[in-house]
Parts: C-alpha cells; sequence; structure tokens
C-alpha cells in the first residue's frame, strides 16, 4: 500500500490554497492585495491553484505609495488582466489631494499613509476580508499574528481579540464594519517565497531585478 508525502513547499502550497477556500467559502466580499511584489505573486499563483477552471472570485486592491517604479505598475495591470481579473487602485496622491491622508512634515516614507488609504479602499468597497502576503518571520508583531487576523471596526488589530484557530478550524464571522484579513503565507519564510518562485517558474517585474 502507498503512502504520498508531501515535502515542504507542498505542504506549505496545500495549507494555503484550503485558507483561500475557506476565504471564497466564508465571506461575502473578499479581496485579494496585489502589489506586484514577491509575496504577492505567489499569492496569485495560489488562488489560480485553488480556483481555476473557474474565475478567481474576488477583485485585486492595489493602493499605490506614489514610490512604485512604472515596471512594476505595468506588471501588475497586466497580470490583473490575464487573469480576467477586476483590479481596484487607489493612491496615497489621491488621498492627500483630497485630505483624506495627511502626511507628516518631512517623512519620506508613506507606509503610514498606506494604511490609511487600505482602510478607506476597504470601507468604500464593504470588504469583509482582505488576503495579505505577510508573513510570520517578517517580526514580532507578525509571529503573534494567526491566518484569520481579526480587525475591529476601526480596523485596529488587537492580539486578545484574536481567535484560536484549532485543527485548521477559523473563525471568520464578523460584524457589520468589521473585517477580516487573511495571511496565506504565514507560516512561510522568505526562502521558502524565493524557492516557490523558482519551482513555478513565475514572473517578476523587471524592477526586481534592474532596480534593487
Amino acid at each position: 500500500m502507498s503512502s504520498y508525502h508531501l515535502d515542504h513547499l507542498q505542504y506549505l502550497e496545500a495549507e494555503a490554497i484550503h485558507i483561500m477556500r475557506e476565504v471564497a467559502g466564508e465571506f461575502e466580499r473578499p479581496t485579494l492585495l496585489f502589489s506586484g511584489g514577491k509575496d504577492s505573486i505567489c499569492l496569485l499563483r495560489l488562488a489560480e491553484k485553488a480556483f481555476r477552471p473557474s474565475d478567481i472570485p474576488m477583485p485585486f486592491l492595489n493602493v499605490e505609495t506614489g514610490h512604485e517604479f512604472p515596471e512594476l505598475i505595468d506588471f501588475r495591470d497586466r497580470r490583473a488582466k490575464e487573469l480576467g481579473a477586476k483590479l481596484i487602485v487607489r493612491t496615497v496622491n489621491e488621498a492627500i489631494a483630497k485630505g483624506q491622508a495627511h502626511p507628516a512634515p518631512g517623512e519620506i516614507s508613506r507606509n503610514k499613509l498606506l494604511i490609511t488609504v487600505l482602510l478607506g479602499a476597504i470601507e468604500e468597497y464593504q470588504f469583509d476580508c482582505a488576503i495579505g502576503g505577510a508573513r510570520r518571520d517578517k517580526g514580532k508583531a507578525r509571529a503573534m499574528d494567526r491566518f484569520f487576523s481579526f480587525r475591529d471596526s476601526f480596523g485596529q488589530w488587537d492580539p486578545k481579540a484574536q481567535r484560536p484557530e484549532i485543527w485548521n478550524l477559523y473563525n471568520a464571522r464578523v460584524n457589520p464594519g468589521e473585517n477580516m484579513r487573511v495571511f496565506p503565507l504565514s507560516n512561510w519564510t522568505e526562502m521558502d517565497v524565493w524557492e516557490y518562485i523558482k519551482k513555478e517558474k513565475l514572473e517578476l517585474p523587471s524592477s526586481h531585478w534592474t532596480r534593487n
């Protein structure tokens, strides 16, 4: 009697696909955050494997900081078109112009403003779930996060409010105004991401090679 054993990458892939299908089954208005970076490129492949030959059952959402290379923007738009997905784009520049985001004097990074614009887009489209590419190896705060990361009506994360995830069972309940961030790559490391890109022969935007 033969048995089939998954290798490390196959296990991570199967786990992530299972989580994506849970999102599709549990939430009414999910979105997939796609920036064109290496983590979100892996998310797109996982979404393809989770739902093909059907369409990917959620739009893509990207928030531009205004500091992206043109190659990255072109890659993002082309991949969304190739997959037949609706792409929603919101920009920090637009938010600043409308008075919705306020850069601190002398601050170059726009990461804090990006969060403000993202929360605005989630509220605008009434998304109840946003799939992102965060991994637990990115920092101490991420290491405490769950696959299904609950956010309150203000978009805030409270580690004490997170739900248990026992035996791969996920509590997806949210009240109006609340939402969930879901991170299928939580157990991946950066090395896993690069190995998966190599294994799947995934295309990267030229800015990864020409501008780094």
